[in-house]
């Protein structure tokens, strides 16, 4: 009984998404907390070492956080046999190359998505950590949104009835560098560089769509670049090559239609950045990354379409929010705790490498369908 400690390679965090959610967030904060409980008396403690490009900034974030590990040579972590784990959460373009070097070197894999720039280099990585035996993980974090938890509390307790419809609405207006620095890399607007609202947000969208709804079966995708010209971080002026908008309509297994929008060329007029509203046949909730409300058959109004009069119903008063009943952590918290539980007790970890391929499948399909103008069936995958 006691404390162990489980050796990690964290290459990438010196990124926003791998500071902050990962590194600080995450493994700081299970540093802080003593470790991962286990169950059994005992604990896991990470011990990170901190890989990247900037000699800089690997320096003051282990000053900073007494991390006493780093470096910039990633096969010198790689060699070293106290890490079991292999982390990545670098740009997408780099990503394949480096799991693949950490498949070889015979470390288990937990990586962002999307995993690789194309669907047959996702599912190459798929397919090399299963023959390597690695165990092997995508961060699914959507699914451990308090909105999200509190969503598919709902389903199981068969809230809705059958359910008719989904519709997801995302974004945000991103500032296009000009007049105000704009809130994402300019990166994400350049096809050439792995960019793109579709090849961003689509992996998330796959999962929470197979999670909670059935999987999805097809789709009809329309994808736009509103706009076409901004501003990157070193005040140049660039041609947006990639899109910032798409407008998707999915068919799952159950007969299920999702309505899914999501832009980077929207002002907000709802109840947060994310929302869900799910429509069945005995209710309907419209969850967010943190709330969750519910409407039940018994308490939905009775409007009637005239407008030659004024409308007398407050509709957003007809709702009722669901309680938290429970403390809800950090959702990459959460999984990261799910993921070393699954390396060093084999606990259950369904969001492997070929899970992170599916997110890929499906935003090469909705890139397709826009261009094609088409419906497009989304295939099983396997390896």
């Amino acid at each position: 009984m006691g404390t162990r400690t489980i050796g990690i390679i964290m290459n990438g965090v010196t990124g926003r998404m791998g500071t902050r959610q990962h590194l600080i967030r995450s493994i700081v904060a299970i540093r802080e907390q003593g470790g991962v409980d286990l169950g059994n008396g005992e604990f896991l403690m990470p011990d990170p070492v901190l890989v990247g490009r900037n000699e800089d900034k690997l320096k003051s974030l282990s000053e900073k956080y007494s991390i006493e590990r780093w470096t910039t040579n990633l096969s010198e972590a790689l060699s070293d046999g106290n890490n079991v784990i292999y982390f990545d959460s670098q740009t997408t373009s780099r990503r394949e190359e480096a799991i693949k070097q950490a498949i070889e070197a015979g470390k288990h894999i937990y990586c962002e998505k999307p995993t690789s720039t194309s669907l047959e280099g996702a599912l190459e990585l798929a397919k090399l950590a299963k023959e390597a035996g690695v165990k092997n993980g995508v961060v699914q974090d959507k699914l451990f949104l308090p909105g999200v938890m509190k969503l598919k509390r709902l389903l199981d307790a068969g809230f809705f009835g059958d359910i008719l419809s989904v519709r997801m609405e995302f974004g945000y207006w991103v500032f296009e560098g000009d007049w105000q620095e704009g809130q994402r890399p300019s990166w994400n607007y350049k096809k050439e560089e792995g960019g793109g609202i579709i090849v961003d947000m689509f992996p998330h969208w796959r999962y929470v769509l197979d999670y909670l709804f059935g999987s999805v079966q097809a789709l009809s995708t329309v994808a736009a670049t509103h706009i076409p010209e901004r501003v990157d971080e070193e005040g140049q002026t660039y041609k947006a090559t990639a899109d910032d908008a798409a407008y998707a309509i999915l068919e799952l297994e159950n007969g299920v239609i999702a309505s899914v929008n999501s832009s980077w060329a929207v002002r907000v007029n709802r109840d947060d950045l994310l929302t869900i509203q799910v429509d069945g046949t005995e209710g309907s909730a419209v969850a967010g990354l943190r709330g969750c409300k519910t409407q039940h058959r018994v308490n939905t109004p009775k409007p009637v379409w005239n407008p030659d009069l004024e409308n007398t119903i407050d509709f957003e008063d007809q709702w009722e929010k669901v309680p938290d009943n429970q403390v809800f952590e950090n959702a990459f918290k959460i999984q990261w705790e799910m993921f070393l539980k699954h390396i060093d007790q084999g606990d259950n970890f369904p969001w492997d490498l070929l899970e992170g391929a599916k997110g890929m499948q499906l935003a090469e399909l909705g890139l397709k369908s826009s261009e094609k103008r088409c419906w497009l069936e989304v295939p099983s995958l396997e390896v």
